[in-house]
């Protein structure tokens, strides 16, 4: 999924660690050994936390809840112990730590409260999470799963005793009394329903795209009220394109232009394992998705991913793919013939041509097409703009691609000549786009330097 998707771009957990009296819960039976951590693997069903870190690894839960790499020379941060600041439109939202430490993670939670936190958004002692928390998706998540996801942060991971930055947004969005209303209003609450006119292949694609994976949070366009306009497929804009963090994560339908109606099954396999698929290289916030969940997704769960996003039908067409060689030759001629006054075209030359070449055609796992690419057409240049201004890399994968970075062109370029090269790039080879303007350009700089 692309981006990101497969985004992600990238929601969070603003789990807060319960406050409730630690002396009632030790007399519950789903209250772990907290004073012993990891060590509480020898009496645990080691079995249920390998399962457990496996579908973690399928939610990316160490996306959000894994802080970057800080110092010199950067230094990993401990997994699982939140601390990353989220954009939202409302303000930053710092992900929680979610280990199992009493006092700065979840180390407290019972069963029942994980579960609450989990599926309904609610933290010990009735505090909302935002819904930047993916919980309408992760409701849908089985009962056997949910044991084993608690099975493994409670045993299996190391817990850190570091809290996490206070999360404050401004007036009103401080105000989470008011997330009841937006809960009755928007979030579903139902386990995931198998089809029985499906095969079990597409019935678990479709139980990890909707729930654990949880793709609509970046994948699926947004209502005023912050909330996806669609949690499967019969909702009709369910993954038809959404922006976050600055991040546009394209159409996932079967759209032939921006969508994946023109890559088959083993494309969309071999770009969620390695990030590379059907001339295509993730880029962005997806990079965090392929190296944190996609690279150790087994092939059976990869396929059906796969033939569950292959089913879905084509919706919010945008953009346009001439496919017809001549526009492809027709640009290339153009580019070798030095017709560079063509608005873009010597920009292009300058700046693009060594890696992606005169027919837009670029590198098998190396650098991806722009011809045909479906980023390249979609119906906003806003993840193309930020890729220019900040640069990016490719997956660093297990038995992968040797990663690539693309440069920054923030101080290359002004922002007319970005509009300029994102314009012509988008109608070249047969792509067919909305021009990209220098206002836009000009907003994402200014954006991207608060």
């Amino acid at each position: 999924m692309a981006a990101a998707c497969l985004c992600a771009v990238l929601l969070l957990a603003v789990i807060a660690p319960g406050r409730a009296d630690e002396a009632a819960r030790g007399n519950t039976p789903n209250t772990p050994n907290v004073a012993t951590g990891v060590a509480a693997t020898n009496s645990a069903d080691t079995a249920l936390i390998a399962r457990g870190a496996y579908l973690a690894k399928l939610a990316d839960c160490a996306g959000c809840h894994t802080n970057a790499p800080t110092g010199t020379p950067p230094k990993p941060s401990p997994p699982f112990a939140g601390g990353l600041p989220m954009g939202s439109p409302f303000g930053t939202i710092w992900t929680s730590n979610i280990t199992p430490d009493p006092a700065a993670g979840i180390g407290r939670y019972t069963y029942d409260d994980f579960v609450r936190a989990v599926r309904d958004g609610v933290a010990p002692g009735g505090k909302r999470l935002y819904p930047a928390m993916p919980f309408p998706s992760f409701s849908k998540i089985s009962d056997d799963d949910m044991h084993a996801l608690y099975a493994y942060f409670m045993h299996g991971v190391t817990p850190v005793p570091k809290p996490a930055p206070e999360t404050k947004l401004p007036f009103p969005f401080n105000q989470r009394w008011a997330l009841v209303a937006w809960d009755e209003l928007f979030a579903p609450h139902e386990r995931f329903d198998p089809r029985a006119d499906r095969s079990a292949q597409w019935n678990r694609g479709a139980y990890i795209v909707q729930a654990l994976g949880h793709c609509g949070a970046c994948h699926t366009p947004r209502g005023p009220g912050y909330q996806e306009r669609g949690y499967n497929d019969g909702d009709r804009l369910y993954l038809t394109g959404g922006t976050n963090d600055h991040w546009f994560a394209p159409n996932l339908t079967g759209d032939p232009d921006s969508g994946l109606g023109r890559f088959s099954a083993d494309d969309i396999t071999a770009f969620l394992k390695h990030g590379h698929g059907g001339g295509l290289a993730a880029f962005g916030s997806m990079v965090e998705v392929i190296e944190d969940s996609g690279q150790y997704m087994t092939d059976d769960d990869l396929h059906a991913i796969a033939t569950y996003l292959k089913t879905l039908p084509p919706r919010e067409k945008s953009g346009h793919v001439d496919t017809d060689p001549a526009r492809n030759a027709g640009t290339v001629q153009l580019l070798r013939t030095g017709a560079v006054e063509y608005p873009g075209a010597g920009l292009y030359n300058a700046f693009c041509a060594r890696c992606h070449h005169a027919n837009g055609r670029g590198e098998p796992d190396k650098y991806p097409q722009l011809a045909g690419n479906p980023i390249v057409v979609a119906p906003h240049a806003t993840s193309l703009i930020r890729l220019l201004l900040e640069g990016s890399r490719s997956p660093e994968t297990i038995g992968g691609p040797q990663p690539h970075r693309m440069p920054s062109f923030a101080q290359k370029l002004n922002d007319t000549e970005i509009a300029r090269v994102l314009s012509f790039v988008r109608n070249a080879w047969g792509n067919e786009a909305q021009p990209v303007a220098p206002r836009e350009v000009q907003q994402m700089r200014r954006t991207l330097r608060r």
